[in-house]
């Protein structure tokens, strides 16, 4: 560990420890990242000059108005795969007119499994020349290309890659379409899989799960209940968790179209939703002793806040510890903090990623 990724990871874990000091939390437990390539994911811009094109990205000048172009040749935070694809992708669209023509942004989303996806954006009008240039380059660089222009698609392979993360020895393969939402850091990622896993423990009841996407925990965790009711309100999403569940053969699972708030007031017997019908999802049928929720930057609503003080144990995977922090002034009053972790999947910036398991008070 370099001394200045140990030094910023001291500050992260000095700064959470003393924001949730009142709570009275275990000893954090710490998940650093690899200090290179752990990034699955990056965005370049592609400038072009009189006679050159390469990767670009943009600092901001000291007058805060203008930006400078900052030429990237290599990018040492991306994944290994992504800064070896990337001189040669460069080189490909340099000797084509055809795929370099007005070409504006390269997009990469890698995985530990191998493939990889590549998003060509354009500030024109994509025609079958450009469909056959890109399906040969493809070809030849093997990996997926998806070409963007204002209202335009074109998708040479597939929209998604397959990763492949490993949970205490097993393997478990994930759909990640270009377009959604998935953990940037891989490596970080199994890390919080696990711990999730470990904080379940083994129960015989049945597990709600909130904010599931792709069904990232939703999978690993199924291992741990005898049954599991997931919901997510983004329809690519679901389908993708849908394919995950399929393709992982696992089979006490079931996916519910519905935002965390549309749960609570469905599970409240507030509102009836046709969506659950559709689905053969009852929700009488389950038995939960556990709630999973790992939800956005903005955190839980009150409502919904109140109805995982109903459940003996909550776990919450937090992209934000000021939200965190405000949920479990209200999850406290019913709830003890029983493990607490940080998880360094964003290093060098100020982000933090937090896990908390909570245990309901004994009468």
């Amino acid at each position: 560990m370099t001394t200045s990724y140990a030094q910023q990871l001291q500050e992260k874990i000095e700064r959470i420890s003393t924001q949730f000091a009142a709570f009275n939390a275990p000893t954090l437990e710490v998940f650093q990242s690899p200090e290179q390539h752990f990034r699955m994911r990056t965005e370049f811009r592609l400038w072009h000059t009189e006679n050159d094109l390469f990767y670009a990205m943009f600092e901001r000048a000291e007058d805060g108005k203008q930006k400078d172009v900052i030429r990237i040749n290599d990018f040492p935070i991306a994944d290994q795969s992504i800064n070896h694809l990337m001189p040669i992708l460069l080189d490909e669209l340099k000797a084509s007119p055809i795929l370099s023509n007005r070409i504006f942004e390269a997009d990469f989303l890698a995985t530990l499994s191998g493939e990889m996806l590549v998003t060509l954006i354009y500030h024109r009008k994509l025609d079958a020349e450009w469909e056959m240039a890109a399906k040969v380059l493809a070809e030849k660089l093997n990996i997926k290309i998806m070409g963007r222009s204002r209202g335009q698609k074109v998708i040479i392979g597939n929209d998604y890659v397959v990763e492949q993360l490993n949970v205490h020895g097993r393997t478990f393969k994930y759909k990640q379409i270009e377009s959604s939402f998935t953990q940037p850091n891989a490596q970080v990622c199994q890390h919080m899989l696990q711990w999730a896993c470990d904080a379940a423990e083994q129960s015989e009841k049945d597990l709600l799960e909130l904010y599931c996407g792709n069904g990232n925990f939703t999978l690993p965790l199924s291992l741990k209940f005898n049954r599991v009711l997931a919901t997510e309100l983004a329809k690519s999403s679901v389908y993708a968790a849908q394919w995950n569940i399929e393709q992982n053969q696992i089979e006490n699972i079931q996916v519910a179209r519905l935002s965390a708030e549309e749960f609570t007031q469905a599970y409240l017997g507030e509102r009836e939703f046709r969506r659950l019908q559709e689905a053969n999802i009852d929700m009488q049928s389950y038995d939960f002793d556990t709630v999973f929720v790992d939800p956005p930057r903005s955190g839980i609503d009150d409502q919904t806040l109140e109805l995982l003080q109903g459940f003996e144990r909550i776990i919450y995977i937090s992209c934000n510890p000021d939200t965190l922090h405000d949920n479990l002034k209200t999850l406290t009053q019913t709830h003890k903090v029983t493990k607490f972790a940080l998880f360094d999947q964003f290093p060098f910036t100020h982000h933090v990623e937090s896990g908390v398991l909570l245990e309901k008070f004994k009468n």
